[in-house]
């Protein structure tokens, strides 16, 4: 098949969506299929190229609205080929805009990722919910098939109720060559906490605020817990200053932004890897509790995560509800508490993610979906 991509950014820019169809697209690539990606050219590097098999064209952006890089150059680029799938993605409105209306004018089957809801504060509120009422019914109208990554995403997003009959349920993945178990220092008294987000407000519903509350409370039973947060945003003196002010300057310590080839070894050195995610609106799938998972290292996360379901049922991490200090306090202390606990999830985690997530059975699945479409269509 010749299947046309159309995200935001792809890689080398890293995020969960330029991740994702990094991925997808390397496995559909290696199973034999031709893959374009047309996205913006963020960071500023050759326009085009081949990334593994997969042919890029990355376009000048006049400025962003809303995380979204405004492409001029996008309708042209989307009308210069002839493809038997486009597949794009939400929620970044001006890409999939304009491949619904591809999809639309050159009768092309169109499949959307739905990873979250367009949401925002104040001013961007009042524009996302105009553009929900508006551009997005007419891309999920327009779809042959809309992706989830979680089943719970049908019950928690009000805008997918109504195409329920064109749902399909297909997980995000984990590359578990990249990340998989790196051999920790001799220590069997660990008691080290992982996070890992951008600290900006859009990404404060990944719970650092909870988590911090949270830790004061587990230091009263593990008093030398350490909490290392990777990442980077105008946020940070907020966390740090808030950190400070709960007695906790000596137990978290600011790592910053972690290169990629450094991932899996912070993974794999912790002894419990932290997601508490607090909304379901904004929250798709939370794929690096996956990656912890390939890395062996036990999970805390909330139900509203995409994996939570599994992470319960093979006992490979604690799961708890969204804004619960105490219950959040209770699981860190519990797993921190009981180093066989630790060995004994992070085993059952890692087989998970290899049996279910690699991306090889997520490229299977879409691949299925594809081949459904076009012998329809």
């Amino acid at each position: 098949m010749k299947i046309l991509q159309t995200p935001v950014r792809f890689y080398p820019f890293t995020g969960g969506v330029e991740n994702y169809v990094y991925y997808l697209s390397r496995e559909l690539v290696n199973s034999g299929n031709q893959v374009k990606v047309v996205c913006a050219n963020e960071p500023d590097i050759e326009s085009k190229q081949r990334v593994e098999g997969i042919e890029v064209e990355r376009l000048p952006y006049m400025g962003k609205i809303a995380n979204t890089n405004i492409t001029t150059g996008l309708p042209g680029a989307l009308s210069d080929g002839d493809y038997d799938i486009i597949h794009t993605h939400i929620p970044t409105p001006w890409s999939a805009d304009w491949s619904a209306f591809y999809s639309n004018s050159k009768k092309k089957p169109l499949v959307v990722t739905y990873h979250n809801d367009i949401i925002g504060q104040g001013l961007a509120s009042l524009v996302a919910r105009i553009y929900n009422s508006v551009g997005l019914n007419y891309v999920l109208k327009t779809a042959a098939k809309i992706i989830i990554t979680q089943p719970g995403y049908l019950q928690s997003s009000s805008h997918l109720a109504k195409y329920r009959d064109k749902i399909e349920v297909i997980p995000n993945g984990v590359d578990v060559e990249k990340f998989q178990p790196i051999q920790a220092s001799d220590n069997e008294d660990k008691s080290t906490i992982f996070f890992l987000s951008v600290l900006d407000e859009f990404h404060k519903y990944k719970g650092l605020d909870y988590l911090l509350e949270a830790l004061k409370i587990v230091k009263n039973n593990v008093p030398d817990v350490k909490l290392i947060v990777g990442g980077k945003g105008v946020l940070l003196d907020h966390y740090q200053e808030m950190a400070a002010s709960l007695g906790l300057k000596d137990n978290v310590e600011f790592a910053g932004f972690i290169p990629d080839e450094e991932i899996a070894d912070y993974y794999s050195q912790a002894s419990v890897f932290v997601l508490p995610s607090i909304s379901s609106l904004q929250e798709g799938f939370g794929i690096v509790a996956l990656e912890a998972l390939a890395c062996q290292t036990p999970v805390v996360t909330t139900d509203i995560v995409g994996v939570a379901h599994d992470l319960k049922q093979i006992k490979g991490g604690i799961v708890i509800p969204p804004r619960d200090t105490h219950k959040l306090a209770d699981a860190i202390t519990q797993i921190l508490s009981d180093a066989q606990m630790q060995k004994e999830m992070g085993q059952r985690g890692r087989k998970l993610v290899q049996e279910k997530y690699t991306w090889k059975v997520v490229a299977s699945s879409m691949e299925k979906v594809y081949k459904e479409i076009l012998a329809k269509s």
